[in-house]
């Protein structure tokens, strides 16, 4: 596939604003298993327009300073064990773009973006995508969550990557609202119905939050109690939400969906915004 920068008129402004996601991934399974959830990400894909390019803020790329993939051919990262092997084969052979990671690096002006050529596409981005677009026809780039830096600066950080929206780019927070997997009940993994009460009382306030457009409460989520201190033991997974939440304009509609629960503290709570 062509670089952005040989076909611009995929990368021109244009008069609809590509949708936001927040996509709960929850296990690596989910890349090869056909679920409620991976039924999902396909129907969506199916749905939306062609983006030019796709941007995924992963729970699973964590550095110091911000940092966006810039290589032309992104390798598949296997960044788990204790999966079966049929995992471990999985390659997603998406290309990536040199010419967008410069343009995203152009928007964020509030720290300098580094421009990475080792780490590739991790499972928090192409158990998703692969999904979305089968074919890996999309270039599909990741930007680093900067693990020194708290949820305030995320979401700041994130409102500059709206001019994205603007040029057809696919931009997806991917992670987990509800993320203990120290206090998984493995048992009731295929119990989607089962959560322990504070996540579920947890998951409906954030939910409440977010359908009113409420963010203050979401970015200071420590308010929350103790209920928060379970179900964010690290903010890894919950900063992607963070990401997809600032790109929300004022005229876009929110849909809720993959609402379940996996093993008690896992939430798969996901959101479209557009």
């Amino acid at each position: 596939m062509q670089d952005l920068k040989n076909y611009t008129d995929s990368f021109k402004i244009r008069e609809k604003l590509q949708p936001v996601f927040f996509m709960g991934h929850g296990s690596p399974m989910n890349g090869i298993e056909q679920n409620i959830f991976s039924t999902k990400w396909q129907e969506i894909g199916k749905r939306i327009d062609l983006p030019c390019a796709v941007l995924v803020i992963s729970a699973h790329w964590l550095t110091k300073g911000t940092h966006v993939t810039a290589m032309s051919e992104p390798k598949t990262i296997h960044d788990f064990g204790g999966f079966p092997q049929e995992l471990f084969n999985v390659q997603y052979p998406a290309p990536g773009s040199p010419f967008l990671a410069e343009e995203t690096a152009k928007l964020i002006t509030s720290t300098n973006v580094g421009l990475d050529h080792d780490w590739g596409l991790d499972h928090g981005t192409w158990s998703v995508v692969r999904h979305m677009f089968p074919e890996a026809n999309v270039p599909v780039l990741q930007l680093s969550i900067d693990y020194n830096q708290p949820a305030q600066y995320h979401y700041n950080l994130a409102k500059e990557l709206f001019g994205l929206r603007k040029r057809g780019v696919l931009i997806i927070g991917s992670g987990n609202m509800i993320h203990n997997l120290r206090m998984v009940d493995w048992k009731q993994l295929d119990n989607y119905g089962f959560g322990y009460d504070w996540a579920k009382s947890l998951n409906e306030n954030f939910k409440k939050k977010i359908l009113s457009k409420d963010h203050k409460d979401l970015i200071y989520y420590e308010n929350f109690g103790e209920a928060a201190k379970l179900a964010i033991p690290t903010p890894d997974h919950y900063y992607p939400m963070l990401y997809a939440l600032a790109l929300m304009s004022n005229n876009d509609d929110i849909a809720i969906f993959n609402d379940e629960y996996v093993g008690g503290s896992l939430s798969m709570t996901s959101f479209r915004l557009g």
